[in-house]
């Protein structure tokens, strides 16, 4: 138990939690986590870590604004990582390959305007793939991020920091005074609070709806979303880059496993895998990349992604509550907007001027 109370705590150490938790540290803030379960292992362990939106010109502004800034911090992010951590998170600019693009006028305005390098796909890039390309585009200096190794990372660089991370313990009642949250009490005890951000992923709705049943405005509308994924034991060079096919892709990590997901499932919070997604996907990844079916399925899991009706995140202060802040709701992109999303919510915290202008995150906004 801590004996002083930190400038802020924060509900939920995912992704979200940690980075932001990160964010906050550098700028020297005394920081606690509070994890029902394990940090990390839930959505941010389960995905796949391409720091991309699949197909981005279909999403939202507020997605792509967001992505951008990502894509800048996280050179600095990994190598930093690495170094004071001792823990690699794989950050690697393995480069995406989009098999079929039938809005391709839309992807390459998207590229161009954005600065995200693009060309056409040759037939070099189908030896080993089996597909049928439509005008397939190449994306050279798209990366991925190993999400359990990022996870670790972050987690040691955090207790390297001095931030307080108190797991296996859950919420069980908050006391509110005067719309101020003075203390929250938690299956480990009672903790005073000064600031408080609720980053608890795909459980973030049911808490405010929970814990904040009176407060103004309706509560974030936040559900889980099931993906499930497989892991195959392929040797390295097996597959190069990634590749996105329709609406499921492959993803090699630096050790040669092979990543193939995705399905999207509403499930509610069951994280239950199933022979049907399992065949599916393994089907999937053996017709596309035909050489896997020398290499055996180690692997199969489920996430639950936190999911909003556009994916784009609540990152805001609670316009009640004074010392209330949410920072949830990434569904498929945790990863690929984190390190910004991190950024945004401690400039509103510490009351800097924003990186990423904060409008289109607010609570009130549609999402």
């Amino acid at each position: 138990m801590t004996t002083t109370t930190p400038d802020i705590t924060l509900i939920g150490g995912g992704i979200i939690g940690l980075l932001t938790a990160r964010e906050l540290i550098k700028a020297g803030a005394c920081v606690s986590i509070i994890e029902k379960n394990e940090l990390g292992q839930e959505s941010s362990w389960a995905g796949g870590g391409i720091l991309l939106p699949l197909y981005p010109w279909r999403q939202a502004d507020a997605i792509t604004r967001l992505v951008l800034q990502s894509l800048k911090l996280y050179p600095a992010l990994a190598s930093q990582l690495s170094a004071e951590t001792s823990i690699d998170p794989e950050w690697t600019p393995c480069g995406l390959l989009i098999a079929k693009n039938p809005d391709f006028t839309a992807a390459v305005n998207w590229c161009d305007a954005n600065d995200i390098l693009c060309q056409p796909a040759d037939a070099g890039f189908f030896g080993t793939l089996n597909t049928l390309p439509d005008r397939p585009l190449w994306l050279p200096e798209i990366a991925q991020a190993r999400n359990p190794r990022l996870v670790k990372s972050l987690k040691q660089d955090l207790i390297n920091k001095g931030a307080t991370l108190i797991e296996h313990c859950e919420l069980t009642s908050i006391s509110l005074n005067n719309n101020v949250i003075t203390a929250i009490n938690t299956t480990s005890g009672r903790f005073p609070v000064n600031q408080l951000i609720i980053s608890a992923g795909a459980w973030t709705g049911r808490l405010f709806r929970q814990f904040f049943p009176n407060a103004a405005g309706e509560a974030p509308k936040i559900a889980p979303v099931k993906g499930q994924m497989l892991l195959f034991d392929a040797r390295p060079e097996t597959l190069k880059f990634m590749v996105l096919d329709g609406d499921q892709y492959l993803i090699p990590r630096r050790d040669g496993k092979i990543l193939a997901g995705s399905t999207v499932e509403q499930d509610d919070f069951n994280k239950t895998t199933t022979a049907e997604a399992g065949d599916r996907l393994n089907a999937f990844a053996l017709n596309l990349l035909p050489s896997l079916k020398e290499f055996p399925v180690v692997k199969h899991w489920a996430g639950l992604r936190p999911g909003t009706e556009h994916g784009i995140p609540y990152i805001d202060k609670h316009p009640e509550i004074g010392n209330l802040y949410i920072n949830a709701g990434h569904f498929r992109n945790g990863l690929a907007m984190g390190p910004a999303s991190a950024q945004l919510l401690a400039d509103l915290v510490l009351e800097r001027p924003t990186a990423v202008a904060p409008e289109p995150y607010k609570l009130s906004s549609e999402h």
